[in-house]
């Protein structure tokens, strides 16, 4: 059986990517009390959370304070419990909070099928935040997705300190 949080309050819903650029692994953290799970996942993934709270926060109002920048840094050890694949995002205008479903990513074999065995063993966690920790996840994901390699002005893909092979420059 696969790991299951259910998150009705968070301390903090963080995202982090520790290493020199080009070597970095982003992780997102959800704590609450002793309580604390890491999540390994790809910068594009970061990128995608906080571009679409950022929709669902357009709609309600502006959030009147932010966690401390303290509260938003990673907490050690940070193991990861999965990597992440598919994720939900909802709102519940009951509680005026930000609904985030996170679930370990599903191997398939190699004609493309999922495995059953290891969808039933998928972890999952689930977490409400207040808009303000929405709004401040979404700052600390922009920073840390722009803290990575510059990108090519001809190719957009990254370039490492000491450049990189363009396509577009044979």
């Amino acid at each position: 059986m696969g790991i299951y949080y259910d998150f009705d309050e968070v301390d903090a819903f963080t995202v982090a990517a520790p290493g020199p650029p080009g070597q970095r692994t982003f992780l997102l953290q959800v704590r609450r009390g002793t309580t604390r799970i890491t999540i390994k996942c790809e910068k594009q993934q970061a990128g995608a959370i906080a571009e679409y709270l950022r929709k669902v926060l357009s709609d309600a109002p502006d959030p009147t304070d932010r966690p401390l920048d303290a509260v938003m840094q990673l907490v050690e050890p940070a193991e990861p419990a999965f990597v992440l694949g598919p994720v939900g995002l909802g709102y519940d205008r009951e509680r005026d909070r930000v609904v985030l479903q996170l679930e370990e990513i599903v191997l398939t074999d190699e004609e493309g099928d999922v495995d059953t065995e290891d969808e039933a063993d998928r972890g999952t966690v689930r977490l409400f935040l207040t808009r303000s920790q929405a709004a401040a996840f979404c700052d600390q994901a922009d920073d840390v997705v722009a803290a990575g390699r510059p990108s090519c002005i001809f190719c957009s893909l990254p370039m490492d300190p000491g450049g990189h092979r363009c396509p577009r420059m044979n």
